[in-house]
């Protein structure tokens, strides 16, 4: 099988691309179909699968894997599936869970509530800014991981659990802006930016003023649409620094060398994962999941004893959702889904200094909220990458916004979205597929809006030059 685009037939694409959209309104459909966002990601993985197998799209013969003399063919599902993602995913969430025992997450969680003095808007910039500073660093779905178990920790020792669906929603959608922050913040920014040559500092440099603008405005709004507000009156000031004065952080700290352990610990992991975006490095070359499975496995080592409590509390459903949305993606890169979204951009080139990075970036935005944004990324940086633009041109960073805003418009645009998703859900807080994406595309549009005003505004001042290099 050839992956020439000419040899799949534009009826072929077009179906594949209906099989895609069908995927996404049953998804949208979840409540009235009864059935778990995995199971009906599997059914059209299997669809897509045997459809993909009849028409002779997929490469069976090119899957295979050479062990000495052996030669080993693959299924095409098993290389389809980005096992780096899913090797984050059961790692952070193993680590976690089993850090969160040694009641460190609890210690972090009461020091920062007693920081807030019990102050629900404070506590939502407290969470809001460490989830931007944790997608800079980390990976968007281990920033995921970790604050929102700690602001389940907090709401619920303050007595407002009602607002943690607020919460969580917000630092779900501030791990798509924090991966803005750095040039390894995300894998669609170290794609784009190694295409277009774009530097660490000269990417923070101008990505920062819009990550920081928008972290805020994020924070604000999140804080009226759900009616988080700051306590009033300087009775209620006073009861709650009052109430949490009498927090104990300590509390939930079975063993001190354990509590030490585990803070030693997320320190050193922080630091790995960070190290592991570095390209060209060791730790990169293993791969972040390498990193969070090693992690985990030294933290079960720890707690052997209760190790079969922690496997039970992994959310398997999860992993088989991205599993089997893995599949379709690949499949739909095979019947070239991808491309024709690609060449569907390509005459956006063509609208002008101003216009065109402004489609550019709405485009990409709406293709990655429906899609995975890193081939999305890498198809257009090749397509970009072919034109011979400039380091700054405003097209490199039109797609760097619109592939990482993108991801806060539907619960299935970005991986963390996705972790968000089943972090409520987890603690039964009602939102559906409809109802992620009736609260979130206002956030996702300011965010967008503000994008475009941004690259556009940079372009016309002369920061962003759309002259050849």
């Amino acid at each position: 099988m050839t992956e020439d685009p000419h040899s799949v037939s534009g009826a072929v694409t077009v179906g594949f691309a209906l099989l895609l959209v069908a995927m996404i309104l049953c998804l949208a459909l979840e409540e009235k179909l009864h059935a778990k966002k995995s199971v009906i990601v599997a059914v059209f993985a299997v669809a897509c699968l045997l459809l993909g197998g009849l028409l002779d799209l997929l490469p069976f013969e090119e899957m295979v894997v050479v062990v000495g003399e052996e030669r080993i063919e693959l299924p095409i599902y098993i290389p389809a599936i980005d096992w780096g993602v899913v090797a984050i995913i059961l790692g952070s969430s193993l680590f976690v869970d089993i850090t969160s025992k040694s009641g460190l997450f609890t210690w972090i969680a009461i020091v920062l509530t007693k920081t807030s003095r019990g102050d629900p808007v404070r506590l939502l910039i407290f969470y809001g800014v460490m989830t931007v500073a944790f997608s800079a660093v980390l990976n968007n779905v281990t920033a995921m991981i970790i604050v929102g178990s700690l602001t389940a920790v907090s709401l619920g020792r303050l007595g407002i659990g009602d607002k943690l669906l607020g919460f969580l929603l917000v630092e779900g959608l501030l791990t798509n802006v924090g991966g803005l922050l750095t040039l390894i913040s995300s894998v669609p920014n170290i794609i784009v930016g190694n295409a277009a040559g774009i530097t660490f500092v000269t990417f923070f440099a101008k990505a920062a003023p819009y990550v920081v603008v928008v972290t805020g405005i994020t924070i604000w709004l999140g804080a009226k649409v759900f009616d988080i507000r700051p306590l009033a009156s300087d009775e209620a000031r006073s009861e709650a620094a009052q109430r949490v004065s009498g927090f104990d952080e300590n509390d939930g700290i079975e063993s001190r060398f354990k509590f030490n352990f585990g803070a030693v610990m997320l320190g050193a992991f922080i630091v790995t994962i960070a190290a592991a975006s570095i390209p060209d490095t060791v730790l990169n070359s293993l791969g972040m999941g390498y990193v969070a499975l090693s992690f985990a496995v030294i933290m079960l080592v720890q707690y052997k004893s209760i190790a079969d409590r922690f496997y039970q509390a992994v959310d398997w459903d999860l992993l088989a959702f991205f599993g089997a949305l893995f599949v379709v993606i690949n499949v739909m890169e095979h019947a070239q889904v991808l491309a024709l979204i690609g060449r569907g951009l390509a005459p956006i080139l063509e609208l002008g200094e101003t216009v065109g990075p402004a489609t550019m970036l709405f485009s990409s935005a709406v293709a990655s909220s429906v899609t995975d944004n890193i081939p999305l990324a890498a198809m257009l940086a090749q397509i970009l990458g072919n034109l011979d633009l400039a380091a700054d041109s405003p097209y490199w960073w039109a797609v760097i916004f619109g592939a990482n805003l993108g991801g806060n418009i539907t619960p299935i645009g970005s991986a963390s979205t996705v972790v968000a998703m089943t972090i409520i859900s987890k603690h039964k807080l009602p939102l559906s597929f409809v109802g992620f994406v009736k609260l979130a595309s206002l956030f996702a549009v300011v965010q967008i809006i503000i994008a475009v005003v941004y690259v556009v505004g940079l372009t016309m001042a002369g920061v962003f030059s759309v002259t050849s290099g």
